[in-house]
């Protein structure tokens, strides 16, 4: 009798930990790690858990290089998925502070966070707390940093030093201005002086 009742709970407390994921479907996309869901008939606004995907839409960063690969990339996954779920992570909390749902993604089994940062479209970020698959989530970071994959590309790199040299081309026109500024004060000083010498002469003739 003890060990039939020991393997009913062992048995219900196994389902319960299969279950945790909760099937849901797409609504709407927002961008790379961001999208809207509908759970039980309602819709649910949802940011991917452990990651950072580049701006699109940022007031003061605006568009920022990949992101709008990484806003398209979770569309199409969410859009083309047989099945959606979202798995809560216990170490979490449930919602951030723009009472957004704070979730694991899977598309068809797959994590989408993992794929995000796979292909180099992501970073992983906002670690609060030792959460599920952070380390699957680290180790997938360091092969697309070692491959330089999307934004650890040499993308960055050059954007950098197109920056850099902007801003030397910036002060050195400053410069030449200033220079030039100088150099046509001097010549407007030099002819005025000259009409006014020519001027005083003509009158002292007279």
């Amino acid at each position: 009798m003890k060990k039939t009742l020991f393997l009913i709970i062992i048995l219900l407390f196994t389902a319960v930990i299969v279950s945790a994921k909760e099937v849901v479907s797409f609504s709407k996309c927002v961008d790379g790690d961001t999208a809207y869901l509908i759970k039980n008939g309602k819709e649910i606004k949802v940011r991917f858990l452990a990651v950072d995907t580049p701006e699109t839409k940022h007031p003061t960063k605006g568009e920022e290089p990949f992101g709008k690969e990484a806003s398209t990339f979770t569309c199409d996954a969410l859009k083309s998925a047989d099945k959606i779920e979202i798995e809560y992570d216990n170490n979490s909390d449930k919602k951030d502070k723009y009472d957004r749902e704070l979730v694991w993604i899977f598309t068809d089994n797959k994590l989408l966070q993992e794929s995000l940062i796979e292909k180099g479209l992501a970073k992983v970020d906002y670690l609060y707390g030792d959460y599920k698959y952070t380390d699957l989530l680290l180790q997938k970071e360091k092969e697309a940093k070692n491959n330089k994959l999307g934004i650890w590309s040499d993308y960055e790199g050059i954007n950098y030093i197109f920056v850099i040299l902007v801003v030397i081309i910036f002060i050195l026109l400053i410069c030449f201005s200033s220079k030039f500024r100088k150099k046509t004060k001097s010549k407007i000083k030099r002819k005025l002086k000259t009409s006014i010498n020519k001027e005083i002469k003509k009158i002292l003739k007279k």
